[in-house]
């Protein structure tokens, strides 16, 4: 009888430690639109790039939320503010399983909300500029460290996407 009960905590004890996981982001399966690949080729060409606080141009560097300027104001004319809090006031709230790509996705990465920004890329992948000494790269946003971190997601409204 001792064992049967063993048995039964064995059973129970994992099934209440569990936690669900949040969405993920869906496979695209329509066709990028010409505006949204031309912000997505902006992003990409500052890949390798320096991050530089305050940065905002291809030629000083950029921080994250200067690089999503810079992206929007090339790609669309829009201009965004450059302060990735500030920036996660515009568009509309997207979750996680509605990403697509070009939208912006925020993380508190400095202990406090909204305190980092990047562009989903598709295919679970974001581009951002991290930090100090380090370049512009593409990270999984699934990796346990972004997962913990996610903020929330902002769609910006631009027309012909």
């Amino acid at each position: 009888m001792r064992y049967k009960y063993m048995y039964l905590l064995a059973l129970v004890i994992p099934l209440g430690c569990s936690t669900v996981p949040p969405e993920l982001p869906k496979a695209e399966t329509a066709p990028v639109g010409e505006k949204r690949a031309e912000a997505l080729l902006q992003t990409l060409l500052a890949l390798g790039l320096d991050y530089r606080n305050g940065g905002n141009s291809p030629e000083t560097g950029f921080d994250c939320s200067g690089l999503v300027a810079h992206v929007f104001r090339e790609a669309y004319g829009i201009r965004l503010p450059q302060n990735a809090r500030a920036q996660s006031q515009y568009g509309a709230r997207v979750s996680l399983a509605e990403l697509r790509a070009g939208d912006l996705v925020f993380y508190n990465t400095l202990n406090r909300s909204f305190s980092h920004v990047g562009i989903y890329l598709g295919d679970g992948r974001f581009v951002h500029a991290p930090k100090t000494g380090a370049q512009i790269r593409i990270e999984p946003i699934r990796s346990s460290y972004w997962m913990k971190r996610f903020d929330g997601a902002r769609r910006i409204r631009t027309t012909s996407l």
